[in-house]
């Protein structure tokens, strides 16, 4: 029996690398295949290997960083042929989710984002302060092996970051919340899915592809997806949002079709880290509300009981009144 498990061991963590190596591949092409040109350097507005990496973090530990390292290497292998600088491209790729699990972890993440201190440390530690060291060590390299100049560095550094960052506020969540994902008890729950799927599916094309420039619009669907689904319904609106932008502005159409490389650069990335950051905290507070007002019913609930306990017992323990004690009428 020992000896199984012991075999059991090995066996499981090579299944988790090769899963968690093949995700992250996957997010990369999929990344790759909606880049941005900035002063020479194609870049992703959304790079899903962050967030998958620190989702996988999350859920199984830090055991899983030799699956992020071997996805990074075959989306490297795919991109050029590797060189010395690509090893430390690899290593800037893996530590950079590796330090964002680590900062959560001493902050007190929890995986469920129930709390808006859990939202709030996704964004400025997970995604903003981790995210510096993929982006800085990848700039510098690009910098130090000459395929970029120095003047055109900051450009590309903060286009870099902007996409990891954004990865990880738009794909961790919705990976971190679909094993908890149940479908709805009630069948008036099943109207209201259906009523946002198909809001979302016409009015998010309409959004992203109008000359118009209406994306504002959106925002009224990311606080109804709150209200009513909390953070699953609002991240998942917000990621749907967010390819169809992508995809909009790599094509230039639409809002982006007489912008400037630059421009459509800022412009996608606003949208992209508002209308995350919208979802994120709205839903945060919407669920943090719910949890305090359950909690409420329930000491309320436990209180009643006590009380009906309580007075069970005071009851039962007075003793009975005899004829003869009764006040009798003497008038």
């Amino acid at each position: 029996m020992v000896a199984r498990q012991d075999l059991r061991a090995p066996a499981v963590l090579a299944l988790e690398t090769l899963v968690v190596a093949a995700c992250s591949y996957a997010g990369g092409r999929l990344g790759l295949l909606r880049g941005l040109t900035v002063e020479g350097a194609v870049v992703s507005p959304v790079w899903p290997p962050t967030g998958v990496a620190v989702a996988f973090l999350l859920l199984l530990g830090p055991r899983c960083w030799a699956g992020i390292a071997l996805g990074a290497l075959f989306v490297l292998m795919h991109l050029t042929s590797l060189r010395l600088a690509s090893v430390g491209v690899l290593a800037g790729n893996t530590a950079a989710p590796l330090c964002g699990y680590f900062l959560l972890r001493t902050a007190g993440f929890r995986t469920d984002l129930s709390r808006l201190r859990d939202c709030l440390s996704l964004v400025f530690l997970g995604a903003f302060a981790a995210m510096l060291i993929s982006s800085t060590t990848g700039a510098a390299l690009l910098v130090g092996t000459g395929d970029l100049q120095a003047g055109k560095v900051w450009s590309v550094w903060l286009a870099w970051w902007v996409g990891d960052a954004m990865g990880v506020l738009l794909i961790t969540p919705v990976l971190l919340l679909l094993p908890r994902v149940r479908a709805p008890a009630h069948p008036g729950r099943w109207k209201e899915v259906v009523g946002l799927v198909v809001l979302a599916g016409c009015l998010v094309p309409l959004a992203t592809f109008s000359p118009a420039s209406t994306l504002f619009v959106i925002y009224p669907l990311l606080i109804l997806a709150a209200l009513r689904f909390e953070l699953p319904g609002s991240m998942l609106c917000a990621l749907f949002a967010s390819v169809l932008a992508t995809i909009a502005a790599t094509d230039r159409t639409g809002p982006f079709q007489h912008l400037s490389d630059v421009e459509i650069m800022v412009n996608l990335q606003a949208f992209n880290g508002a209308m995350a950051l919208t979802a994120l905290l709205l839903s945060a507070v919407i669920t943090e509300q719910h949890n305090t007002r359950r909690s409420v019913e329930r000491a309320c609930q436990e209180l009643v009981e006590v009380l009906e306990h309580l007075t069970a017992g005071e009851a039962a323990a007075r003793p009975p009144r005899d004829e003869d004690d009764r006040p009798r009428n003497t008038g």
